[in-house]
């Protein structure tokens, strides 16, 4: 399986979607605890329109939000990755990284693992000069990756997708230039 990784880290393969990962994706977008920081849960016709998204956006920039495995079990286990933004705000368009890891998977450390290897993609394969993430103020464990993998804090925005939820519209950005990394 390792020939259709993009590239990997010590632990992690990453590669583009395939439609096999429907279910698996759908079953951690449909846990409580994985969307947590999100408005709600996602069913499987959105799960399958997202990962039509990562397709197109990897055919068309060489990244996306990656689908993960193990390279000790070519489990899939979530995503880590890069999409661009382009919703209304001072910083975008932009790059973000962000991850989705299932919650048998969670405290490994595999998120940090997997965001410094897309990093040094982003930054040495694609010759991005920036990358930004994001997250709702709340989530203290995104925050704490960003800040492992070395981003320093930007700016505290309102997030114009949630602005109908007083528990998440206040986001927190976080950025790394090419230089930083």
């Amino acid at each position: 399986m390792s020939s259709a990784y993009i590239f990997n880290s010590e632990r992690l393969g990453f590669r583009n979607w395939q439609d096999s990962d429907l279910k698996a994706l759908a079953t951690m977008n449909a846990d409580p605890r994985v969307m947590e920081y999100f408005p709600s849960t996602v069913d499987e016709v959105e799960t399958a329109k997202f990962i039509a998204r990562m397709q197109a956006e990897f055919a068309k920039h060489n990244f996306c939000y990656f689908a993960v495995d193990l390279l000790s079990s070519n489990e899939f286990i979530g995503f880590i990755g890069l999409s661009n933004k382009d919703f209304e705000a001072d910083f975008t368009p932009c790059v973000d990284i962000g991850w989705r890891i299932d919650p048998d998977h969670w405290g490994k450390g595999y998120a940090t693992e997997g965001a410094k290897a897309c990093l040094i993609y982003g930054f040495n394969t694609i010759a991005l000069t920036s990358i930004v993430s994001m997250a709702p103020k709340i989530n203290k464990k995104s925050i704490a990756v960003m800040k492992k993998i070395g981003m320093q804090f930007e700016a505290e925005f309102e997030h114009p997708a949630l602005l109908n939820d007083e528990r998440l519209k206040t986001c927190v950005l976080y950025k790394i230039e090419s230089n930083e990394s």
